[in-house]
């Protein structure tokens, strides 16, 4: 199949699995063409069967908010025609979903027809999605898909919940390569963050209020002052300032690391011990899975799609949304003993196993030629 994938290039789980996606599709002999802005942050170009489009707005004095939605769909009906491609895969559905649709139509007038699948992956519907000024259009988008995906079975309910949705959304978890982690746990890297034997926490996102990372130094503190520890901050966003000031008020910047935005994580996560994620909300919790892939416990909330990711008292704990004390409390049961740290760090591979592509991508398979046929 010639399948054209469009998302966001960034650093967020949407990218990082549309791009994964795509190189796995890839490397089966399926030809795959990225259609974006910019080059997707995990996509190597210099491979087999992969495209790069990129999709690029000028910049026209007339507008105050450059038209890149309209942009979009011009450079999908380019590409469909030039590469004759199958179908389009867009990833988030604004403004993707509703510029394929564009895309279609355009494509229909000549002759041409182009089914397009839409995967929501989280904010898309749970946050942008509440927007009234949005909804409409996400409502159409979404209904006028050829087939619509969800990351978890608790989007897939928050998108019936906040949009007057027709068509069926199924659900395709988010995946990790499991080949790609591990524990390649060497001595001098482990010495490098925690030069005393100290056990290593971590923590990944993009530093916005939703991913609550107050929280995280919060439990970090806690936790520290009973078990010699560490904590390691991947990532970078708007919340880092507060952050910085919160460590500063905590007096525990000096054990604390933070590596800002980093292209593989599962290098930090090799030498992690405990993995901690205190999201107000998360649609599945890829960060929490590629910690558990790398045989690392996680500490989380349950809110949104993580108790669907990570098992309560076997890949590690859930608690409530601001429960500082039970979250500490269970990240002290985990680090305190060494045979209880090394039966999670098992369990916590053992259910990420459930999620490696290999499962995953013959469903994806099957919903292409399903759609292809109509």
């Amino acid at each position: 199949m010639k399948i054209g994938i469009v998302c966001y290039p960034t650093f967020g789980g949407s990218g990082v699995v549309a791009t994964e996606l795509g190189k796995a599709l890839a490397a089966k002999g399926h030809e795959i063409h990225f259609i974006t802005y910019s080059q997707p942050v995990r996509l190597d170009t210099f491979s087999a069967n992969i495209f790069y489009h990129e999709v690029s707005v000028s910049d026209y004095p007339l507008f105050d908010y450059q038209p890149y939605e309209l942009v979009l769909s011009s450079r999908m009906v380019d590409v469909v025609k030039n590469e004759k491609l199958d179908l389009l895969h867009v990833h988030y559905a604004i403004p993707h979903a509703s510029a394929a649709y564009m895309a279609q139509q355009i494509l229909k007038e000549e002759g041409i027809h182009l089914p397009f699948i839409t995967t929501l992956h989280g904010t898309d519907i749970t946050l942008v999605g509440r927007d009234a000024s949005f909804e409409p259009v996400i409502t159409f988008a979404i209904n006028k898909s050829n087939a619509v995906t969800a990351v978890s079975d608790s989007l897939r309910q928050d998108t019936y919940r906040n949009f007057k949705v027709t068509r069926e959304v199924e659900v395709i978890p988010n995946f990790i390569e499991l080949s790609e982690y591990g524990q390649a746990r060497g001595n001098c890297q482990r010495q490098m963050f925690a030069p005393n034997g100290e056990r290593i926490m971590v923590h990944v996102s993009n530093f916005r209020k939703v991913k609550r990372v107050e929280d995280v130094l919060r439990v970090f503190d806690k936790v520290r002052k009973q078990i010699p520890t560490r904590l390691i901050l991947v990532g970078d966003g708007p919340e880092r300032p507060q952050i910085e000031k919160l460590c500063r008020e905590l007096n525990t910047c000096d054990e604390i690391r933070s590596l800002g935005k980093v292209m593989n994580p599962a290098e930090v996560l090799s030498v992690a011990d405990l993995f901690i994620l205190p999201s107000e909300t998360e649609s599945f919790g890829l960060s929490a899975l590629e910690a558990m892939a790398s045989h690392v416990p996680v500490i989380s909330t349950n809110t949104g799609g993580l108790p669907e990711v990570n098992v309560h008292g076997y890949s590690g704990f859930l608690s409530d949304v601001g429960d500082v004390e039970d979250m500490a409390r269970n990240a002290l049961h985990i680090l305190g003993d060494e045979t209880t740290l090394q039966q999670f760090k098992a369990n916590a591979w053992e259910q990420a196993k459930k999620f490696d592509i290999g499962f995953i991508l013959p469903v994806y398979e099957e919903l292409y030629e399903r759609v292809l046929r109509g």
